[in-house]
């Protein structure tokens, strides 16, 4: 089976070199072609994509934008639908991710980019969402208008599937030419979306492209990020400084690196009747895409004074991850992946024996692991991939100190709580550098118009050009109807 990926606009050439990526899971190979474009088609791509951003997408009207952008998700949400077709035929075998968490993943992920959820994220980022197509009344007086830049390039990861949607739409809806970076590890999402754009709507043939190279060729990597006025940055923290220091200081650097994410559960969600809905939403945050999400939990912070103790959450974890594992099972790891696993249970294990009340939890097969402490409160990620810690803890205050330190890593927690709890623990959190607090259960599953990492998705892109009422005043002077 062969699949294309990418898409380029017509530069007037035929003649690509192709990649090809092979990826291979139950027997079932597919190829996956996509075009290797020289620096010279590139520049021709760049060129392309600006005069379309100039001359064609700055035209429409953000309701008309929105209005595709939806029926584009339509057909992305109908199972009848061949993109859909694809996606959930391919996607497993791309990414390894089982059948039903691809499925469920991309139900929940995809209607947050309909028509009513994009409205709240123009709304929540502008107030006004006609700043996008005209100079508006400000309440200070004079006039404002939100202008994006004319190419915005993207470097995607590829650990979740259909990540770059969220940097892709958002640069659409600032009426910005884009130039997106896929992922080795899934290169197909973003190019089937462009293609549907344009499917919809044949004007915007031209203010997109979705390419590749190989992570770390400086030569064409260099060569766009010099001519992007924003760069969208997605990957390692590695990765990220690298790109940082080839990028103008005249553009605007975006960087989404790592973070960690973890769940904080009060005792008065651990009563009999509660605390086996509790276990699960805590296991379903782990489970999907295996933690390879910023906003997957790494830890999950058990409060004593429940009707359920915290040594039993994490037996009733347990409990629940084999469950899961039977009905999604975790993708196949690579050899270094294993390995990581490998050594970070073993260190675990051994560290039993000087901690008597430690346990470390998990099947034969290692699909999944839990640890619980009783004694070591401290903040140490896991190595992913369905391994999770269960810490008890008695109060708040007793963890801020410890996960404070992190503070420039942090991003999710998922709560389960009193209300008088959420947003006591929620002031506590923020003061310390998490940006995201949201319910147990909804971790993987952020709300369009989130604050990503903290920051703005349109703000951040865009910029504001103020007309002063000074200069509407003196314009005044010069009208033809002046006496």
């Amino acid at each position: 089976m062969r699949e294309i990926a990418g898409y380029i606009p017509d530069i007037g050439e035929e003649d690509f070199q192709k990649k090809i990526l092979i990826f291979k899971r139950n027997d079932i190979e597919i190829e996956v072609e996509i075009p290797l474009l020289t620096i010279e088609q590139i520049n021709k791509v760049i060129d392309k994509v600006k005069k379309a951003n100039t001359e064609i997408l700055k035209s429409f009207s953000v309701v008309e934008i929105l209005n595709i952008i939806d029926k584009a998700i339509d057909r992305l949400l109908d199972r009848n639908t061949s993109y859909r077709q694809k996606a959930e035929q391919q996607l497993p075998i791309i990414t390894g991710y089982d059948e039903e968490v691809i499925r469920l993943g991309l139900t929940s992920y995809l209607k947050k980019f309909r028509k009513h959820e994009l409205q709240r994220f123009v709304l929540e980022d502008l107030g006004n969402p006609l700043l996008l197509d005209d100079f508006q009344p400000r309440m200070k007086g004079g006039f404002s208008k939100a202008i994006g830049p004319n190419l915005i390039t993207h470097i995607w990861s590829g650990n979740v599937p259909a990540l770059p949607l969220w940097s892709f739409i958002s640069a659409l809806l600032a009426k910005s030419g884009n130039i997106g970076k896929v992922s080795s590890a899934e290169p197909l999402f973003a190019g089937w979306f462009a293609r549907l754009l344009v499917e919809i709507e044949p004007k915007l043939a031209d203010c997109f492209a979705v390419i590749w190279w190989k992570g770390g060729d400086k030569e064409r990597e260099t060569n766009i990020l010099e001519q992007s006025d924003v760069v969208v940055g997605y990957g390692s923290n590695g990765t990220l400084e690298s790109l940082r220091s080839r990028i103008p200081i005249t553009s605007r650097f975006l960087a989404y690196g790592h973070k960690i994410s973890f769940g904080v559960i009060s005792h008065t969600s651990l009563d009999s009747q509660k605390s086996f809905g509790t276990v699960r939403q805590a296991a379903l945050d782990v489970i999907r895409y295996d933690q390879q999400g910023c906003y997957s939990p790494h830890i999950i912070y058990v409060q004593h004074g429940g009707n359920v103790s915290p040594r039993e959450f994490a037996r009733y974890m347990a409990h629940e991850l084999d469950n899961l594992e039977k009905r999604y099972p975790r993708r196949s790891l690579s050899m270094e992946e294993s390995a990581a696993l490998a050594s970070w249970r073993q260190k675990e294990e051994m560290s039993i024996f000087f901690d008597s009340q430690k346990e470390v939890l998990g099947n034969t097969t290692h699909d999944w692991t839990v640890v619980y402490e009783e004694e070591d409160i401290n903040f140490t990620p896991s190595c992913l991939n369905r391994v999770i810690k269960v810490i008890a803890f008695e109060k708040i205050e007793d963890l801020i100190p410890i996960i404070e330190p992190h503070r420039a890593f942090l991003q999710t927690v998922g709560i389960a709580g009193s209300p008088k709890e959420l947003f006591h623990w929620a002031e506590s959190l923020g003061r310390i550098g998490v940006t995201r607090i949201t319910a147990l259960g909804s971790m993987t599953s952020p709300e369009a118009g989130w604050h990503h990492d903290g920051r703005f998705n349109l703000l951040d892109l865009i910029n504001m050009v103020d007309i002063e009422s000074s200069a509407e005043v003196y314009s005044e002077k010069f009208a033809p109807y002046v006496d």
